[in-house]
């Protein structure tokens, strides 16, 4: 009697053992014979046209390769790629009960960005007032410089095709020399992209001029909240580097985030510096040639609007001390242009 009792016992527990291995999750089959199709727009604007199907799959979860995820119900989406590149995108079809079956493939995609916005300084006299204003005083707000700004045409004039900022020794309202900042703000910002400025920058220990942008918030929410991204910097006293460079709260000022590239010429030539920026990267270039690569998040301010900002310090926390014959430098820019 005894041995028929564990006999049952038993039994009863391989019964439910049995009927909770077959139930799985409820009873729910898992995704099978799935199939991944993309097709690359032939316009060059980036759309791939994802197609994903598979046997008993409710959701589809698509990693597109660069960053970016997104979960598609019917397993239909498109999506535009911001930037040329070859990527793998891998989607993980999912059955009610959770269960998965995942496939990838590989894509080449190739943008061809539109522009957006541009000076090309082909107007002689002052800069364009729809495209500039200037940010006015003296000291470099927090960086010890010490020119005054102005919004002069002695120190921003557009002539012979380029824009010229000068840096003048005279005195001005208590400080040793004059120049200019122009900023695009309340006139032009924008959020990713690719932004390219040909140039030539000056000759002289103590200058310092820059090719920058800072978040359109900067009103709101301060310096370094709102980000800044320097797309070219130079230094006088160490002629031919180039530094670009990311500010944020955590990394700013010495602490910021960047790289450095070392050009021939940079006071006697004209070159393109260029930022291509994306939810996922910021990726800096002179002449073409990527020197830099800094991977954006979400948790960055490196995702709103930034307005552009041109301007040539003298000395200050990063120029370093003036020689004192210096008497004029001039940062001459070509054009500088916004695509999409």
């Amino acid at each position: 009697m005894k041995s028929l009792r564990l006999f049952s016992i038993a039994l009863m527990v391989l019964v439910s053992a049995c009927n909770k291995k077959s139930s799985g999750t409820g009873g729910t089959p898992a995704p099978t014979n799935m199939v991944l199709n993309a097709a690359v727009s032939t316009d060059n604007s980036g759309n791939v046209a994802f197609t994903a199907l598979a046997t008993n799959a409710v959701t589809y979860e698509y990693d597109f390769g660069n960053g970016v995820f997104q979960t598609v119900p019917g397993g239909a989406v498109t999506y535009k790629y911001p930037a040329t590149g070859t990527y793998t995108v891998n989607v993980i079809a999912k059955s009610s009960g959770g269960q998965s079956i995942s496939k990838s493939i590989l894509i080449n995609v190739t943008v061809s960005a539109a522009l957006l916005w541009a000076d090309e300084f082909d107007t002689p006299g002052l800069p364009n007032s729809s495209r500039w204003g200037y940010d006015l005083g003296a000291g470099g707000w927090g960086n010890n410089e010490v020119q005054f700004y102005t919004n002069r045409i002695e120190n921003a004039v557009v002539s012979g095709g380029t824009l010229k900022i000068n840096a003048i020794k005279e005195p001005f309202s208590g400080s040793p020399f004059t120049s200019a900042r122009m900023l695009s703000k309340n006139k032009f910002s924008f959020k990713y992209g690719k932004i390219e400025a040909r140039a030539k920058v000056p000759v002289g220990v103590g200058t310092w001029p820059a090719i920058w942008m800072l978040g359109s918030n900067i009103s709101s929410v301060g310096w370094p909240a709102c980000g800044e991204i320097d797309i070219m910097e130079h230094l006088g006293r160490d002629l031919n580097k180039i530094y670009s460079t990311l500010h944020f709260p955590g990394n700013s000022g010495g602490s910021a985030i960047g790289g450095t590239t070392i050009i021939p010429n940079a006071t006697t030539e004209f070159h393109k510096y260029a930022a291509e920026w994306t939810a996922t990267s910021i990726k800096f270039y002179v002449d073409d040639i990527l020197f830099f690569t800094f991977a954006n998040t979400p948790a960055l301010p490196f995702n709103q609007n930034f307005f552009i900002i041109l301007n040539l310090a003298i000395g200050g926390n990063f120029g370093g001390a003036v020689a004192p014959g210096l008497t004029g430098a001039t940062l001459e820019i070509d054009y500088i242009r916004v695509y999409q």
